[in-house]
C-alpha cells in the first residue's frame, strides 16, 4: 500500500447548466492531474445546481446520468481516482443526494447517499428544505483505495460527530466531505467542524466546495480544504473556482492516533435524563 499521494480539490460554481458545469469539471479535473494529484475530488452537486423543480426534472437515473458518464471517461482517459462529489439521481418517488468514487478504470467503485438532510430557515430570508426533494441514505460507506480506507460523507453529514467516529472505528484514514455550504453559516462553522472532524478521527479530511453566485441569491462560501490528522490546513482555496492540490503522508494518520489514542477509549455510559428538584 502507498503511503504518499497527492490529493486534490476541485471548486467549481456550477449553475443551471449541466453541460457546462461538466466541461468545467472536468478542466479542473485534468489541471489538479497536470498539478501531480492521484485522486481529485469534486463538490456537491457538480453537475447542476438548480431550484429544487429543475433539479427534480433534470434527474435521471444513475446509469443514465451524463456527468457520469463524462468522469468516468475522465478517470480512465488521466489515470486518476475521482470523486464525484454529489449527483442529483433518480430514487424512488424523490432524489438521492449520491456520492460516487471512479477509480482510474472508469469504475465506479463505491457510492453513498448523503445521510443527513439539510432543512434549515436562516436569519438573512434563506431557506432550505432538501428533504423535500431528497430522500436520506441510510448506510455508511467505507471505501479501499490505494492508500487507505476512505469514509464517504457530504456537507451537513460533518455536523454528526457520531458518523465520523463510526467510520474511522470501521478503519477509516481518508474522508471526503464533498460540499455546497451556504455562505453564512461557511463564514461561522466550515473550517472549525472540518478541522474538529480531522482531530477527533485521527484522519485526513478533503472537503471540495462550491463558490460563488449559482442562480438567483443562491451563494456557496467556497474555501475547499485539505486538513491532516493534527487538525492542520495543508491546503485552502479562496472563494473562485480553482484547484488546491496537498502531498499526504498516511503516516501522519498512525502518529496523530499515537498521540491522542481516543478512538480506543469509549465507554459505554447512561443516557442523560432530567434530574428534578425534589418537592418542598
Amino acid at each position: 500500500m502507498a503511503t504518499t499521494f497527492r490529493a486534490a480539490c476541485a471548486q467549481i460554481t456550477s449553475t443551471p447548466d449541466m453541460a457546462g458545469n461538466i466541461a468545467t469539471a472536468c478542466d479542473l479535473v485534468r489541471e489538479a492531474r497536470e498539478a501531480g494529484a492521484d485522486l481529485v475530488a469534486l463538490p456537491e452537486n457538480v453537475a447542476l445546481l438548480a431550484p429544487g423543480a429543475d433539479m427534480r426534472a433534470a434527474a435521471t437515473s444513475e446509469a443514465d446520468h451524463p456527468a457520469l458518464a463524462a468522469f468516468r471517461d475522465l478517470a480512465r482517459d488521466t489515470g486518476v481516482w475521482l470523486l464525484a462529489g454529489s449527483l442529483a439521481v433518480r430514487h424512488g418517488e424523490k432524489l438521492a443526494n449520491r456520492s460516487l468514487l471512479i477509480d482510474p478504470r472508469g469504475a465506479v467503485v463505491a457510492r453513498y447517499d448523503k445521510i443527513h438532510m439539510f432543512d434549515v430557515d436562516l436569519p438573512g430570508g434563506e431557506s432550505y428544505r432538501e428533504s423535500k426533494n431528497y430522500a436520506h441514505g441510510d448506510a455508511a460507506c467505507l471505501a479501499q483505495t490505494p492508500w487507505g480506507p476512505l469514509g464517504v460523507t457530504i456537507c451537513y453529514d460533518m455536523r454528526f460527530a457520531h458518523l465520523y467516529r463510526a467510520l474511522a472505528q470501521a478503519g477509516a484514514a481518508l474522508f471526503t466531505v464533498p460540499s455546497a455550504f451556504t455562505r453564512p453559516t461557511g463564514r461561522a462553522h466550515w473550517h472549525v467542524l472540518l478541522r474538529a472532524r480531522a482531530i477527533e478521527t485521527g484522519g485526513f479530511v478533503i472537503a471540495p466546495a462550491q463558490c460563488g453566485t449559482h442562480y438567483g441569491k443562491r451563494q456557496t462560501y467556497g474555501h475547499s480544504l485539505i486538513i491532516d490528522p493534527w487538525g492542520e490546513v495543508l491546503a485552502e482555496a479562496g472563494e473562485e473556482p480553482g484547484v488546491i492540490v496537498a502531498e499526504i503522508d498516511m503516516d501522519r494518520v498512525a502518529e496523530a492516533r499515537a498521540m491522542v489514542p481516543s478512538l480506543e477509549h469509549d465507554q459505554n455510559f447512561t443516557p442523560p435524563t432530567t434530574i428534578r428538584p425534589a418537592a418542598e
